[in-house]
């Protein structure tokens, strides 16, 4: 399950945030994140991990402890990097985010932000550490606390039934998440935060 952070104050201000270590959780972040676990606690997680940003430890933090595990922060799933963007809620900041993010999806990854990782970047640092945990943990439920961007580029290029229509269109809300499955070519979505796929 690839889970995104709870509520942030950048959040609140629409602002481009990917510079770890970040900003912690707001009280509602908190709650969120506090959600999660409830709606989790019925599952078998056997283990759980955080980006290297504070709000994602923050998130994970109490999934792990319903399940009574800690938290694996490891690097690599962070936000992907949005360089001279960083801070920014403008609308010029937020159409340069969007047509990068766009063309990512549609397969160039050879664009990037200004001053911020390129597509090719983004995908070797994140396919490679989610293949880690996949070799880690051969059965079970485990729980990737990162974020929103990421997430959604992760699932377009993990799984067989996400495009980009999926990708772009489909947002994830504070704590939404991404069920994928393993496969023996792959990974297949099962859930896009409460929609079956």
């Amino acid at each position: 399950m690839l889970a995104r952070h709870g509520e942030t104050p950048s959040n609140l201000r629409h602002a481009l945030d990917s510079r770890p270590p970040g900003p912690s959780l707001t009280e509602m972040g908190h709650r969120q994140a506090s959600a999660l676990a409830e709606r989790l606690a019925v599952d078998e997680v056997v283990a759980v991990y955080a980006s290297i940003a504070i709000r994602a430890q923050e998130t994970a933090a109490p999934v792990a402890k319903q399940h009574g595990l800690a938290v694996d922060v490891v690097e690599g799933l962070h936000e992907l990097q949005v360089g001279d963007l960083e801070g920014r809620s403008d609308e010029d900041a937020l159409r340069s985010f969007g047509e990068v993010y766009r063309r990512w999806t549609q397969g160039d990854l050879a664009a990037a932000m200004p001053g911020g990782e390129s597509g090719e970047q983004i995908r070797e640092r994140y396919l490679s550490t989610i293949e880690r945990i996949r070799e880690s943990h051969p059965s079970g439920l485990v729980v990737v606390v990162s974020h929103g961007g990421i997430i959604r580029l992760g699932a377009e290029w993990l799984a067989d039934n996400v495009g980009a229509q999926v990708t772009n269109a489909a947002l994830l809300p504070n704590t939404g998440h991404v069920l994928l499955e393993p496969r023996q070519a792959g990974w297949h979505c099962l859930e896009w935060t409460g929609v079956d796929l």
